[in-house]
């Protein structure tokens, strides 16, 4: 009986062991993934204000273009 107890805890701590590594490695896992979608939202939030800036000088070229043409 006691031989089956001590082999039993040595599985369960080995056991423990392992789901600890696992939950580091998904902790990194998950900084890295969180990382990842700050740089693409900063890389999003880039674009889309030279999107917008382009958009409004294209806007005022087609403005003064046309008070040009009707002067």
């Amino acid at each position: 009986m006691q031989d089956e107890l001590r082999k039993r805890l040595d599985e369960l701590k080995k056991e423990f062991e392992v789901g600890q590594n696992r939950l580091r490695e998904l902790d990194a896992e998950q900084a890295h993934v969180r990382e990842t979608l700050l740089r693409i939202s900063g890389a999003i939030q880039v674009l889309q204000e030279l999107s917008d800036s382009a958009k409004d000088e294209d806007q005022a070229d087609g403005s003064i273009q046309k008070a040009g043409a009707s002067s």
